[in-house]
């Protein structure tokens, strides 16, 4: 929720539960304190504890399931620094496949006794279409260079400008908005100073020149997007 836009959270929860989608908390995993990830342990703890009731076996525990880089780790972390007060137990980070196996049991309550699961990212077998491929890979549910950083990069930019996200404007010293993504990427290099020299074979000779180096453009703004430097967005 950090990163989302949502104004429209209603209408969020509204289509969630005409889905068959139920039970909905929005969390902010990186704050010390949230009172959301306290709420999860309570429904967490009720389940639990009518689980263990019947089957009366202390080893069961509760496995977290997600899309990659959906925030399944910080999640899991919140509830143990929350909870049992103890520091990070499981790996994070801005990338899909950090979560490489199922891990061992993690405890994030002490009463009840509760442990959950790290488990590596799914997605579906098949992505209904291109569009919902490029907001996962946006979102870093895919690895970047499967689809190419210069095309995510030119996708967000689309995004952007169709919600009237600006932020990028300023962020990178434009004079206005664009929806020429090589325009775009070339200002940022310049204000980055991310350039390359390269040789070129001209009629006269070799000579060495300085262009932009479009993929690290790419790259920062793609990350800036996932900090939430460039506003919060619903792409949605």
């Amino acid at each position: 929720m950090d990163l989302a836009d949502l104004s429209n959270k209603q209408k969020i929860l509204k289509k969630l539960e005409n889905d068959g989608v139920r039970n909905v908390l929005f969390t902010d995993c990186l704050k010390q304190r949230d009172d959301n990830v306290k709420k999860v342990k309570m429904n967490l703890s009720s389940s639990f504890t009518l689980f263990m009731q019947c089957f009366q076996n202390r080893n069961y525990c509760l496995m977290v399931i997600g899309v990659p880089n959906v925030g399944k780790s910080s999640l899991i972390n919140a509830l143990r620094r929350t909870n049992v007060k103890k520091g990070r137990a499981s790996r994070v980070g801005g990338e899909p496949g950090i979560t490489k196996a199922v891990l061992t049991k993690i405890q994030v309550s002490e009463r009840p006794l509760m442990y959950l699961l790290d488990t590596p990212g799914v997605l579906p077998p098949k992505i209904e279409s291109v569009e919902t491929g490029m907001k996962l890979a946006l979102c870093g549910t895919i690895l970047d260079h499967l689809v190419g950083e210069d095309v995510i990069a030119d996708y967000l930019l689309f995004s952007l400008n169709r919600l009237r996200k600006f932020g990028y404007v300023e962020k990178y010293d434009l004079q206005e908005p664009s929806d020429d993504i090589q325009h775009v990427l070339k200002r940022i290099a310049v204000k980055l100073g991310k350039t390359q020299r390269v040789k070129a074979i001209t009629g006269v000779g070799n000579i060495t020149v300085t262009i932009p180096n479009y993929t690290a453009a790419a790259y920062n703004f793609i990350r800036a997007f996932r900090k939430g430097e460039l506003g919060q967005v619903l792409l949605d």
